[in-house]
């Protein structure tokens, strides 16, 4: 499972040339708000040649029902990118919407069918606010779920989202939340929103550390000097790994056990589920 994620502008040759070497789990070439809409046929053009070949390269497309999307879709499924990140869903269903079209643009053009994952950057739209349960069983191509707190921001006139400490005000920490349980309750991965002062490293190893602690698998970039702060926050450590194998192989020798104990705690079936998911992520 991958722990950061790269936004790279799609018109940008240079910035694309440089992407690859960054040490981002993931790059997501970017046809939406870093490129304006008279750059988009070339940007198109440059992500389509930037992912032949290239493994855990993302795209992020127009809004699906824009005019862009399907142009956007067009240019770039020939080379087989890795996912679709798709911003500012109403609902759940703009999901299927683009899982309908990546079916047929799979076909085309000889893509094993189901392949293209999706990414919805599900708290962008006001209304996606409630019906976040609608991605549950949504669609098979559903990867993760992410949010976004600057368009959710500027949809309600508001003129900041964060408070004079840099935290959250608390609708937007309401998003944030209904984000990360709306990915539980699908059981897709958790990505943590962009932060987006990209001189304070130090704050930012803060935030990524919180956004692991809270249950995010992984976290958003629009620079590369975040990567590696982003990647260190995400990796667990040998103990939690050593913890975490000692706890699943204690509940294997007690079959049936309801709680177990462990270092004077006692631990029951969540602790096993922790356990269990901790190790699924970091192997895979």
């Amino acid at each position: 499972m991958s722990r950061s994620f790269l936004f790279v502008p799609a018109d940008s040759e240079r910035k694309l040339e440089k992407a690859g070497g960054i040490g981002a789990d993931a790059l997501i070439l970017d046809l939406e708000d870093a490129v304006a809409p008279e750059a988009r046929p070339a940007a198109r053009q440059l992500a389509t040649a930037y992912l032949q070949g290239k493994q855990d390269a993302w795209v992020r497309i127009n809004p699906i029902y824009s005019d862009d999307a399907l142009p956007d879709l067009e240019a770039v499924m020939p080379s087989a990118p890795t996912g679709i990140v798709l911003p500012k869903p109403r609902t759940a269903a703009d999901a299927v919407v683009l899982a309908k079209h990546l079916d047929g643009l799979e076909q085309q053009h000889g893509i094993a069918p189901g392949s293209t994952r999706i990414m919805a950057l599900c708290t962008e739209h006001p209304a996606a606010l409630f019906s976040l349960d609608g991605y549950i069983g949504a669609t098979s191509r559903l990867y993760g779920l992410s949010w976004g707190a600057e368009d959710l921001a500027a949809a309600v006139g508001a003129r900041a989202n964060r408070d004079e400490n840099g935290n959250w005000l608390p609708q937007y920490e309401m998003a944030r939340s209904l984000c990360l349980f709306a990915a539980a309750a699908a059981e897709v991965a958790a990505v943590d929103t962009v932060f987006t002062d990209f001189r304070d490293l130090d704050g930012l190893l803060h935030y990524a550390t919180k956004a692991r602690r809270d249950g995010f698998n992984g976290m958003l970039a629009i620079h590369p000097a975040q990567v590696d702060v982003i990647n260190a926050a995400f990796e667990p450590t040998a103990e939690e790994l050593e913890y975490a194998e000692r706890v699943i192989r204690l509940f294997d020798e007690n079959p049936g056990a309801g709680t177990v104990g462990l270092d004077g705690k006692m631990l029951d079936r969540p602790h096993l589920i922790q356990a269990q998911r901790l190790l699924r992520a970091y192997r895979n």
